[in-house]
């Protein structure tokens, strides 16, 4: 028979335990002093003090029982707009909104409504998949249907749908604080132009030399293999915990993807994986998650013309604009060239 101290009983359980009640301890006191848990829940998934699956036990825990954050959850009804998310709830001044998305694909991820580059992490929002969201005021004591109607409208926000917030949610002292991030505190303050200009020639008094300015040479236009290498890239920036790379989209330009594309794709998909263990390349056609190539992509099924999408999961992301070069081929008339060597060997494409 189980029971709830059953994951203590060995040594994994028993450490994973003891880093999940450590991190909602720390938290606690940070969210009286009126600091939003999204954020805070982005710090500790970046040093890694916890897990994605970790994140709604800890929600819960310090919102609903320790600060009485009001929830709600609902299944999107339609794939939402999030960019205007952020600029509609800046002013909701009453309330501390944490919103949980939970992504068919990277888990559960909690955001910060008011903080637009939260937003930027979900990329999008898929039709009926879970989101719940907490509205409260760090414990101060407020109206519960206030909390309640601002619960209602962050969801109705999501969804698409245009709200009219009452000016109660307008008043308060939960505005939100941008907070620094760890590159802008770690990074030296830059020194003024006009400054550097005159100790230099301070430097250099006496002398009837006078600098010239540098000419800067005009941007180079990236092809889109070096933008999808550059966006893999910033995903560390945007995205603490397990990254997904935004959607990159092979054109189909052989007459049929058909059998022999799809043996193509699994190579250069094995091949990638193999140099990239912790890492996972995600196929989607028609905005649906393929598990399965053979089991959609039959003789036929997927015609010249049309779009096959992918993303990288993981941490440490690279080598995705060579994968991009090679999933065009293999979706090409030159596909052949990843079928040949011995069947159950990987090529060293990377």
């Amino acid at each position: 028979m189980g029971c709830q101290f059953e994951n203590l009983a060995n040594r994994d359980g028993f450490n994973a335990s003891v880093r999940q009640i450590k991190s909602t301890l720390g938290v606690v006191e940070r969210v009286g002093a009126k600091e939003n848990l999204a954020d805070l829940i982005a710090e500790l998934l970046e040093d890694k003090s916890i897990t994605q699956e970790s994140v709604p036990p800890l929600v819960s825990m310090v919102l609903v029982d320790k600060f009485g954050y009001v929830s709600l959850s609902e299944n999107l009804p339609s794939e939402g707009d999030i960019g205007s998310v952020a600029s509609a709830v800046a002013g909701w001044n009453a309330v501390d909104l944490v919103a949980v998305y939970y992504h068919p694909d990277l888990g559960p991820i909690a955001v910060n409504p008011k903080n637009p580059a939260h937003l930027a992490r979900l990329e999008h929002l898929n039709k009926y998949e879970l989101l719940v969201v907490y509205a409260g005021a760090f414990g101060r004591k407020a109206d519960p249907m206030l909390f309640g109607t601002a619960a209602r409208f962050l969801i109705d926000l999501f969804a698409g749908k245009a709200v009219k917030p009452p000016a109660a949610l307008l008043k308060g002292e939960c505005s939100y604080k941008a907070r620094p991030s760890a590159a802008t505190k770690a990074a030296p303050a830059a020194k003024p132009v006009a400054k550097l200009a005159a100790a230099k020639k301070g430097a250099g008094a006496g002398k009837k030399t006078s600098a010239k300015a540098v000419p800067v040479p005009p941007p180079v236009p990236k092809k889109a293999a070096a933008v999808a290498e550059e966006s893999a890239a910033a995903a560390p920036a945007l995205r603490p915990g397990v990254r997904m790379t935004p959607m990159y989209s092979v054109l189909v330009t052989n007459e049929l993807f058909h059998n022999g594309n799809v043996e193509a794709w699994k190579r250069i998909i094995e091949s990638y994986r193999t140099k990239h263990p912790d890492l996972d390349v995600i196929v989607y056609y028609d905005r649906e998650r393929i598990t399965n190539l053979n089991a959609l992509f039959k003789w036929g099924k997927v015609k010249r013309g049309t779009t096959i999408q992918f993303a990288v999961v993981g941490e440490q992301i690279g080598d995705v604009a060579k994968l991009l070069r090679y999933l065009q081929q293999g979706a090409s008339h030159l596909f052949e060239a990843f079928l040949k060597g011995p069947v159950n060997s990987v090529l060293p494409l990377f």
